[in-house]
């Protein structure tokens, strides 16, 4: 098979985006706070010629970098969000913290982004070369674990003109992604109790902690009563305080809720959220819920394109 003559474009560009990759590894920072690596990103931009636009939707992590005047939108989507507690040595197949609890990349997307302004850099030189009229977009996303910045970049338009968004996903293997995917939501659930002395005065506290255990409970005995691809799971956030003596006034924890669509989401989310109203009642606290992010389902059309 021929190579298409785009390929001879990637090779010569390849060294500096393999030390952007590297770059971007070496200062691993999570959901909306890439400083450093927007900065990366920025500078490479500039080096290559696009013209940037930066805090794209409002968000101050988020940038986009574009070439050509005319014709159909190309858009390259990139990311360079770590994950937290995964700091890692380089080139090591065990694990080996460089600073225990700090963040890392354990989900390669230190690679997406520089592999992304890649794949643009090199269709704009074939552009170029050939005289073929289009626009090429590097549109960089943050926070794409736990943050779903890039829906609050569709609510604002950032895609609205483009023709054709491509993104790809670092793996051990490659092949073109035709999996469907969960439409998810996160929910912050924070019970507020009453302060007291565990020992002296107990019946004077209202546990918030106990609320957000008697909650879990609650939707621990759900899943038997969910659909079979529905999936729940919650981490404490604020557990209280560390003193067993003291009634926890405050507890926090996040739930992600996910089902096949976003209808049969909203629905589910609705009865967790009784969970949480009943787990108040029960504690006598108060509870309030806050929705975090939501993203919406991926579904594979019978061609085999991605459909949002």
């Amino acid at each position: 098979m021929n190579q298409h003559p785009v390929w001879p474009f990637v090779d010569e560009h390849s060294p500096r985006f393999h030390a952007l990759s590297d770059a971007v590894w070496a200062v691993p920072e999570t959901c909306y706070g890439e400083h450093a690596s927007v900065a990366l990103h920025i500078a490479e931009l500039e080096h290559q010629g696009f013209r940037i636009t930066r805090n794209v939707a409002g968000i101050p992590t988020a940038v986009s970098g574009e070439w050509g005047d005319e014709g159909p939108v190309i858009a390259f989507l990139g990311e360079y969000d770590a994950l937290a507690g995964l700091s890692q040595e380089a080139d090591m197949a065990e694990p080996k913290p460089l600073e225990a609890g700090a963040n890392g990349h354990g989900c390669g997307h230190n690679m997406l982004g520089s592999a992304a302004m890649l794949a643009a850099t090199a269709v704009r030189d074939w552009l170029a070369e050939t005289d073929t009229k289009a626009r090429v977009r590097y549109v960089g996303c943050p926070a794409e674990e736990g943050g779903s910045a890039k829906t609050f970049m569709v609510k604002e338009g950032v895609f609205d003109d483009v023709d054709i968004a491509i993104t790809w996903h670092p793996a051990a293997f490659a092949n073109v992604m035709r999996s469907s995917s969960l439409a998810a939501a996160r929910l912050d659930f924070t019970f507020t109790g009453r302060a007291s002395h565990a020992a002296a005065s107990p019946h004077l506290g209202r546990s918030a902690l106990d609320a957000v255990e008697l909650m879990n409970v609650g939707v621990n005995y759900m899943r038997e009563h969910m659909s079979d691809q529905a999936r729940i799971h919650y981490a404490y956030i604020d557990a209280g305080g560390i003193s067993p003596n003291v009634v926890q006034a405050a507890a926090k924890v996040r739930y992600v809720v996910r089902e096949p669509r976003t209808r049969a989401m909203m629905a589910l989310i609705e009865r967790v959220k009784k969970v949480a109203e009943g787990a108040a009642m029960m504690s006598e606290t108060e509870m309030d819920c806050q929705l975090v992010t939501v993203a919406s389902e991926r579904v594979m059309a019978e061609s085999g394109v991605r459909v949002v």
